[in-house]
């Protein structure tokens, strides 16, 4: 019966330290590229004289710009659509598109430092969007990550 009650809690253990791996490489994709986005954000398009709820204003219209081009909405069309979830759209996002969305945050932050268009930005981040979905829903390496 203690070897029972041990092995379960080996197995117990190892079950929710699993989880804790998928949340940590979840959270890890989440923040691969963040500071690279936000730094160009700051260096780029926030003017040093304005003020810090205006300057959130741009980091949270950038982040929707990517929001946009990956899932179709902006956090606040997704949380109208998900009245019933808690959390935002991306603990929500799948591992294929957390890949993207830091290969997104590279790429908007080189546009932006290049003087591009948000409008011009968009069109071109949806179209990587879609060409990298595409190339990674049956990629076998990221399905070892799931």
């Amino acid at each position: 019966m203690l070897y029972l009650i041990k092995e379960f809690q080996r197995l117990k253990e190892q079950e929710i330290s699993s989880g804790q791996l998928e949340w940590d490489i979840r959270r890890s994709l989440t923040k691969t590229n963040y500071h690279i986005h936000t730094d160009a954000i700051k260096e780029h398009l926030i003017p040093p004289e304005l003020a810090t709820k205006q300057a959130g204003y741009i980091y949270a219209t950038e982040a929707d710009l990517l929001n946009s081009a990956l899932f179709g909405n902006t956090a606040k069309e997704w949380r109208d659509k998900n009245k019933d979830k808690k959390g935002n759209i991306r603990e929500y996002a799948t591992v294929e598109q957390l890949v993207v969305l830091a290969s997104l945050e590279s790429q908007n932050a080189l546009l932006i430092e290049q003087g591009m268009d948000q409008s011009e930005r968009v069109i071109m981040l949806n179209k990587l969007a879609r060409n990298q979905m595409k190339a990674l829903v049956n990629n076998p390496s990221i399905k070892k990550l799931k």
